[in-house]
């Protein structure tokens, strides 16, 4: 059995590492993932998926099927990029890693009674795709869902941050900066204060709640008083509730701003609201036997929860389906995610590597699951619960 889906794998790896790359090649933002997301559809038709594009009124996104076994398992492939520095954070390897997953699975999907799912997910680094696709049905039925992230070493119960994304913007009122001031509301200033207040509150955060902003627009020309601003924020915490706390004293710091200066503020969010990864245990252990068989050697079980991921929108559909989020492990050269040279490293030879060990530790993952027969009819029995 695990010659079928690693000889799957292996007959399609000329062509999965063809995707990755071509993927990076033409990075795209969150909702324009265009031709990335035809790219992988093309890829599946040709191995036999049935394939619905334009899923969850979402153009990017797609739901790719392979048999019809009553055990559905899902790979989640993300594919937009950062502006500015493309894939940095290596979503080429993601989308191929879970191509080839699916892939690998198909071969066994009649044996194994098992219908194969390639949900491609747009928008992660921004937007919320998973978070839309979830509340709209993307994920009912699915008995567990699976995916890798590229990053400098292997983890394999990856944690993540709840994540609020909003944006702040002032009012105020505009005038000649030098020949009348005093008739003027000043925007920037309420920003100001706001970043200052933001600052002072940092000194005071529980472990795990962080803060992070830039300024959008701050103004149009130094002799005019600024009668609009409007700062980008990221909060960020270890637990939904502990975010909810954060919000709730960030926004006591916007509205700070507001008042010393005279203006008008309002908060909007940006992106849904991104709660933390739950990983299923029994998952992230069967992953983390995988993975060593395959000659990685993943961080200690007891070092992973101080590495947080940052966030992302696949920690909505862990806390509803069961599912896994591990980290490959590639040579980056010492950068990190959201760097440009990381960027670079995921196209060598060991991003390459990370495309199909991270395909198949997934796939035999999911033979695991499929196989085992207490944790299958646990997985069936949460999906007749929800």
């Amino acid at each position: 059995m695990t010659t079928d889906y690693a000889t799957a794998i292996e007959a399609a790896s000329d062509t999965l590492v063809g995707l990755s790359h071509s993927i990076h090649a033409e990075p795209e933002l969150a909702f324009e993932e265009h031709r990335s997301a035809a790219k992988i559809v093309e890829v599946l038709r040709d191995h036999d998926f049935e394939v619905t594009t334009g899923i969850a009124d979402l153009p990017t996104a797609f739901d790719a099927r392979f048999g019809s076994g009553e055990l559905v398992l899902a790979f989640c492939a993300e594919y937009d990029a950062l502006p500015g520095i493309g894939h940095a954070c290596g979503h080429n390897i993601i989308a191929a890693s879970a191509v080839g997953a699916g892939i690998g699975l198909a071969a066994l999907a009649d044996e194994l009674d098992v219908t194969v799912r390639v949900i491609g997910t747009p928008a992660e680094e921004t937007g919320g795709g998973k978070v839309l696709m979830l509340e709209r049905g993307v994920f009912d039925g699915v008995g567990a869902a699976m995916m890798v992230h590229p990053g400098p070493f292997d983890i394999t119960g990856a944690t993540s941050l709840a994540l609020a994304d909003i944006a702040v913007e002032y009012d105020g009122r505009e005038a000649h900066a030098s020949a009348a001031p005093e008739y003027g509301l000043n925007a920037a200033d309420a920003a100001t204060v706001a970043q200052v207040a933001v600052g002072l509150l940092r000194q005071h955060l529980h472990p795990g709640q962080q803060i992070h902003g830039i300024v959008a627009q701050g103004g149009t020309a130094p002799n005019i008083v600024p009668s609009h601003t409007e700062l980008l924020y990221y909060l960020r915490a270890g637990t939904s509730e502990l975010l909810d706390d954060l919000v709730e004293r960030a926004r006591n710091c916007f509205a700070a701003g507001a008042l010393a200066t005279g203006c008008n503020h309002r908060i909007r969010t940006v992106s849904p609201t991104y709660t933390e990864l739950t990983p299923d245990p029994w998952l992230v252990q069967a992953y983390r036997e995988e993975i060593i068989d395959l000659g990685r050697r993943p961080l200690p079980v007891e070092e992973e929860g101080a590495r947080p991921l940052g966030s992302t929108d696949m920690g909505n559909v862990t806390n509803v389906v069961p599912g896994i989020h591990p980290v490959i492990g590639l040579d980056s050269g010492g950068a990190v995610t959201h760097q440009a040279a990381f960027a670079a490293a995921c196209v060598t030879e060991s991003a390459d590597r990370a495309v199909l060990d991270g395909a198949r530790a997934l796939a035999a993952t999911a033979v695991r699951a499929a196989t085992d027969p207490v944790h299958r009819a646990r997985l069936l029995e949460q999906v007749g619960r929800r």
